[in-house]
């Protein structure tokens, strides 16, 4: 095998770059356990306003409202909304073509919500906000001195109708023995995963206390994916505020305050998110998250504390359960679409690259075949033309050294293993030549951005969800061939097949790729082709099928290219014969050249003092 320094630091480049986010990944992961969990509930306890504890009162309150008591009937329990407290919980369901919202009465609010276009891990459809940890509520005055939440009223019978449009509404009220009402609408547009939910307090300053409403809105993500460690550390908490979109990772739990507007809060798991909305804005509040370590299917949970002005008696409202599509969220104009993950932390400008070339290129493949591994080789196919000057000059520049490698094996001779003569030597020779010793490696390094394009892509993109293709059952999620008893560290307790092709096919490029450019004789870069794959074998094991497909596509069509290329497109006595003609060229050398050779002039001088 031979092998160029170049060409290895380029390696070890890519391997650092490569390994860069999941190192980084882990690292939050890790120290959100370890560390910020601490801190953040510190800082908590110092931040947390007269508001916050408040809330907290009233989830006291509401314990020890739910604990049965017995009742002595008198006349002041019919004041009020005293005899709303007493009930029967009774359920009924809306629907259109995307959802079905189960609604009760018990607070007059959603139980559930089904996403009729998506499976759960039982085969059923998805069900968001099923858990009884997810409640809407806030504190009312029930009767003189006494303040009940509303999710203890049990409303009337709801009012159910259809418009013209198609769109269901959905009406539940509580009416006090004075007179006083409390409504909740919901209208359910088509082909719509948005909820319009409209609460109106007649005599807000009776019921509440004011013209503002202390909303509670807790939200439980429960676990969708098979790998719940894995869906964990691709959840987070998101929110839009002062007009600007932030989210936090959910491991580790944390804590934000608002003291001015805040258009939404939302829980976002992997390819689902829980989002409440405001249309005029919540006037400041808390969101306080956790996410659980042990082995309960909870992948993310969030309570947020909300002020809401009333306008007219009313609050304005609507929640969001559905998918985390970046197009249906787009449509709504107000960053939910930022929840998609495309790109984030230290990569997050490659979001830029999948919003406008890879999403709208996948789409468009979609659009003509079922099958989307089909559509992710047509990806594989674009991605790998839009790239192809960066490939021509890398294997170019890989022809050339191989052109040299006679020279530079004479260099070594007339160096004697001096490396830092070889190096000045060697230099020279490139100038000489022509030759860009990092023409090979720059190019390669331009495709980092790419891989972390499509690493963010294929664990957000929600249309790969279920979708099967050849062994895989589930192209958003690993392929498993064989489940190992027990668990290897790194590893994982599977094996993907996916990562085995992307791993072989990542070996045989390096062996390639090596046996082009000159030996330096060190022993650590000639088992270089050896170590990068290898850490692919772990890294890989538990990612998205649809991105190792990807991969293993784009190494097979990286060897069928540089066949081709190598062995008919490039002339080597062309690329001799020019070579030599720039030998005989006048050479003028660069700043940057002069002060390489200064450097390693006086590094050799400092060695040759050393020596006597």
């Amino acid at each position: 095998m031979k092998f160029d320094r170049n060409t290895v630091i380029g390696f070890v480049l890519l391997a650092l770059l490569f390994l860069g986010m999941f190192w980084f990944n882990s690292k939050e992961q890790n120290r959100y356990l370890a560390e910020k969990h601490k801190t953040d509930e510190i800082k908590r306890i110092q931040d947390s306003t007269k508001r916050a504890t408040d809330s907290i009162a009233r989830f006291q309150q509401l314990d020890t409202l739910k604990t049965p008591v017995q009742v002595v009937h008198t006349a002041a329990d019919s004041a009020g909304f005293q005899q709303a407290l007493q009930g029967t919980e009774a359920t009924t369901t809306a629907e259109n073509d995307l959802i079905k919202v189960v609604f009760t009465n018990k607070g007059g609010q959603p139980k559930l919500v089904e996403l009729k276009k998506f499976k759960g891990p039982d085969s059923s459809d998805v069900k968001l906000g099923a858990t009884d940890f997810d409640r809407i509520n806030y504190t009312i005055a029930a009767a003189q001195n006494k303040t009940v939440a509303v999710d203890s009223l049990y409303f009337s019978a709801p009012e159910k109708a259809t418009a013209a449009d198609g769109s269901t509404t959905v009406t539940y009220r509580a009416r006090s023995a004075e007179g006083k009402e409390i409504v909740h609408q919901f209208v359910i547009h088509p082909n719509n995963y948005m909820v319009d939910f409209t609460i109106s307090i007649d005599g807000a300053q009776q019921v509440i206390g004011g013209n503002t409403l202390n909303l509670t809105w807790q939200a439980n993500a429960v676990q969708q994916q098979k790998d719940i460690s894995y869906e964990r550390g691709q959840s987070k908490i998101g929110y839009r505020f002062e007009g600007n979109f932030d989210n936090h990772t959910a491991i580790g739990g944390g804590s934000k305050e608002f003291k001015s507007t805040v258009n939404w809060v939302a829980v976002k798991q992997q390819f689902f998110n829980y989002t409440l909305l405001a249309k005029n804005g919540f006037s400041s509040g808390n969101l306080i998250w956790s996410a659980p370590t042990d082995s309960s299917n909870i992948v993310a949970q969030a309570t947020a504390n909300m002020q809401l002005p009333l306008q007219n008696n009313k609050a304005e409202l609507a929640f969001y359960y559905g998918p985390n599509d970046y197009t249906t969220l787009k449509q709504y104009h107000n960053d939910m679409e930022d929840m998609v993950d495309l790109g984030s932390g230290m990569f997050a400008f490659v979001k830029y690259i999948n919003r406008f070339i890879i999403l709208p290129a996948f789409n468009f493949f979609s659009k003509f075949t079922p099958n989307y591994g089909i559509a992710i080789l047509l990806l594989t196919l674009l991605i790998r033309l839009i790239i192809s000057p960066l490939t021509y000059s890398s294997y170019l520049s890989g022809a050339k050294m191989k052109v040299l490698r006679p020279e530079i094996e004479q260099l070594k001779v007339k160096t004697g293993g001096d490396q830092q003569a070889m190096s000045m030597e060697q230099m020279k020779l490139f100038r000489e030549a022509g030759v860009n010793p990092l023409g090979g490696c720059i190019p390669a390094l331009f495709q980092v951005p790419i891989f972390f394009a499509l690493y963010s892509f294929f664990n957000s993109n929600v249309a790969l969800r279920g979708q099967g293709f050849l062994w895989a059952n589930d192209l958003s999620q690993y392929d498993s061939i064989f489940h190992i008893p027990f668990s290897i560290p790194l590893y994982g307790d599977h094996v993907s097949l996916f990562t085995i092709t992307a791993v072989l096919t990542s070996f045989l490029i390096s062996l390639y790729s090596m046996s082009m450019t000159p030996d330096q004789g060190n022993p650590v870069m000639k088992y270089m082709p050896y170590f990068f794959p290898f850490i692919l074998l772990f890294v890989f094991n538990k990612l998205p099928a649809g991105l190792t497909w990807y991969y293993t596509v784009s190494n097979l069509i990286t060897l069928g290219l540089q066949f081709v290329i190598q062995t008919y497109i490039i002339d080597h006595d062309k690329i001799l014969a020019k070579m030599e003609a720039n030998r005989k060229k006048p050479k003028t050398k660069s700043k940057w050249a002069e002060r390489m050779e200064q450097m390693q002039e006086q590094q050799k001088q400092v060695q040759q003092q050393r020596k006597k």
